[in-house]
């Protein structure tokens, strides 16, 4: 009888929710086994405003690590969409920037909040129009922009984020997937969205949330549908970035915090599920 080959996830995590000394970043995520760091901020400095000297010193720190980025996690996207549509270009440039001096390909992005009073549909077109053209400057620099189901942003439900990729149509537009961000909009993100939006689904966002609170919570203690998620992706064949972001002891609006302790909980729980499911993190 021949055994199931085990499938290699590429394991990463959020560094600033560790510590902002992006040293004590990379020690914390080695000692988990990770290969991989996903950059939000160093030192204290989100991505977006990085200076070239300060891009270069964390590239050199983690390469003396043997660490390398999965991503640049950045927060374009997370304004109000009544911003003029070169206001987030700008800042694209400026992030890509900072994922080339990083050696990375991938950027998260956000699809917009809308004005007070706006629904959904209200701010539709201008969403779109900014997400396509977000994705023709991603094209011309050869990045992939990861757009994470934030709660709030236009994209926060499977149906709206299916709507953002079929309209774009770009190469350069995929989906980071985050059940615990479905979870805080009364998603079932298995049972109501994977199916749906797995064609695009290229980066594993890790987090898990109660559906009664939406408090984030470790891996499996949660509503998220880690354990089928993660199945079903060792099942298609996923073979890409687990990039952890607990989110356990703090978060707000540019990102979150856990801090070492509570960061190795949350890799432990992750790493469980996966063993369970035949996934091997490197």
């Amino acid at each position: 009888m021949s055994k199931t080959p085990t499938t290699v996830w590429q394991l990463s995590g959020f560094g600033d929710e560790i510590d902002p000394d992006p040293a004590v970043q990379a020690a914390v995520l080695l000692a988990l086994g990770a290969s991989h760091i996903e950059v939000r901020s160093a030192w204290g400095t989100n991505v977006s405003e990085l200076e070239p000297e300060q891009v270069a010193r964390l590239k050199e720190i983690l390469d003396e690590k043997g660490l390398k980025v999965s991503a640049v996690a950045s927060p374009i996207g997370k304004v109000d969409a009544s911003l003029p549509v070169d206001h987030e270009l700008q800042r694209l440039r400026q992030v890509i920037s900072v994922a080339k001096g990083l050696d990375t390909k991938y950027i998260r992005i956000f699809s917009f909040y809308p004005a007070e009073g706006q629904s959904a549909d209200d701010f539709r077109t201008g969403v779109l129009v900014r997400m396509g053209a977000l994705a023709a400057v991603a094209e011309e620099f050869g990045v992939v922009l990861l757009h994470e189901n934030e709660k709030g942003i236009y994209g926060d439900t499977p149906e709206r984020v299916l709507d953002i990729m079929k309209t774009a149509d770009s190469p350069a537009l995929r989906v980071a997937w985050d059940n615990a961000n479905f979870v805080q909009v009364g998603v079932k993100p298995y049972t109501e969205g994977y199916a749906m939006l797995r064609p695009y689904l290229e980066y594993f966002q890790v987090k898990d949330a109660l559906s009664s609170t939406g408090e984030v919570v470790p891996s499996g203690e949660g509503d998220g549908e880690l354990d089928a998620t993660i199945a079903a992706l060792r099942a298609d064949g996923f073979s890409g970035f687990a990039s952890l972001e607990p989110h356990l002891a703090s978060a707000h609006e540019l990102g979150g915090f856990s801090g070492p302790a509570a960061f190795g909980t949350a890799a432990r729980a992750f790493a469980a599920l996966a063993a369970k499911n035949g996934v091997e993190l490197s």
